[in-house]
């Protein structure tokens, strides 16, 4: 597994993963599915749905640390910025040996290229919006959101899934 290996599959998440349409009812149906995934899986994580106009759904579960929501606001600040998902974005700055700040000017404060959130894509609109998950290693996170999206999608979730390290 090599990070251009990991760009690839990520790059075929986010074509395979958009949505048709997205409402404030497909919104929470994310949240909950991700919400009862992190319960059965006793996941201290902090879930969180915004769409460019509002927030849609928040849940923070036991074992989220107040550090959680700090990265979730980081993670979505660096999906908005590059329409992407913020792993492709970390990876592809590894990849180039530089840092957002260094690339982009842009501030670890506001920003975190760390996987965790992953841009809701409406086909023939683009990104709408951003869901974040932020309590695991990034790879995780990352993989969970990307397992949920599949699922409330229909697909297969261990065709999209990331090769194992």
């Amino acid at each position: 597994m090599s990070i251009d290996d990991d760009l690839g599959r990520i790059a075929l998440q986010e074509k395979e993963l958009q949505f048709d349409s997205f409402s404030l009812e497909t919104g929470w149906a994310l949240g909950s599915l991700l919400q009862t995934m992190a319960q059965e899986r006793k996941l201290g994580v902090v879930i969180d749905i915004t769409l460019f106009s509002m927030p849609v759904f928040y849940a923070a579960l036991e074992g989220a640390t107040p550090d959680n929501p700090h990265w979730v606001r980081r993670k979505r600040n660096t999906v908005f910025r590059f329409f992407k998902s913020s792993y492709a974005t970390g990876l592809t700055l590894a990849k180039q040996e530089t840092d957002l700040q260094t690339k982009f000017g842009l501030s670890d404060v506001d920003y975190a290229p760390h996987g965790g959130s992953f841009p809701i894509v409406v086909k023939g609109t683009g990104c709408i919006g951003a869901v974040t998950v932020s309590g695991l290693p990034q790879r995780t996170d990352h993989e969970m959101v990307v397992e949920a999206l599949a699922n409330l999608l229909g697909k297969d979730p261990a065709s999209l899934r990331l090769a194992d390290q």
